[in-house]
């Protein structure tokens, strides 16, 4: 299905979210997304799910600062202002179960966010992503989206496996200037390098990133 522009939809004028799995899904899926809708001053912040630690051996001294200092970084090389960050707090790769009252309780506070700022549109991965951070991502901002009192679009990003678009209204953001993903990008140092010893490497096939996003709306029930 071919993608329509995003600048030209209903959406154009949407006070955005991006929900990320980890710190560096928000550069490698929704980076167009962020840098157009911070342009157009629709931009409500990013939301990361986990802290990020688990991409190096437990132990691996401050990682969790260090990666939120790396998500800082790269979100300020996509825009030039410091947007809102929230993080939910989840340890990598032990995803609440939605049954559990800590995903109850985690669903009514980012449904909150929402309301509080008054949200239109939520990006995030979709539920057939290859890592269960990423699936979770998107159940949680599903159940927030009914806690936000509000209508909220949701719309899905692509990382590790891009959404089912077959029925699915497609979206395409302008394309970023050459060059501003990658230098954002590697503001993730502990991704890309041995900085920080033995763990996660970023695959280099997934480092050369298209220049806009194309973005699945997800439909009620669907």
């Amino acid at each position: 299905m071919r993608a329509e522009p995003l600048t030209g939809s209903v959406w154009a004028r949407a006070r955005w979210v991006v929900i990320a799995p980890h710190p560096d899904d928000e550069t490698l899926g929704a980076g167009a997304l962020i840098a157009q809708a911070a342009a157009a001053d629709r931009f409500g912040g990013v939301v990361y799910l986990t802290d990020g630690t688990g991409s190096h051996p437990a132990g691996t001294p401050r990682l969790a600062s260090i990666r939120r200092a790396e998500a800082r970084t790269a979100i300020h090389r996509l825009i030039a202002e410091s947007p809102s960050i929230t993080r939910m707090g989840w340890q990598d790769a032990r995803p609440h179960d939605p049954a559990s009252a800590r995903f109850d309780r985690d669903a009514r506070r980012l449904g909150a966010l929402l309301r509080r700022s008054r949200i239109d549109a939520v990006a995030v991965t979709g539920p057939s992503e290859r890592h269960c951070d990423h699936v979770a991502a998107y159940w949680l901002a599903e159940a927030a989206i009914r806690h936000a009192r509000r209508r909220v679009a949701l719309f899905l990003y692509g990382v590790w496996g891009d959404p089912p678009g077959n029925g699915c209204r497609l979206l395409r953001t302008r394309p970023l200037a050459p060059g501003i993903r990658r230098r954002a990008l590697a503001a993730h140092r502990s991704q890309l390098s041995l900085a920080y010893g033995a763990g996660f490497r970023l695959p280099r096939a997934k480092q050369r990133m298209p220049p806009a996003d194309i973005l699945w709306l997800r439909e009620p029930n669907r």
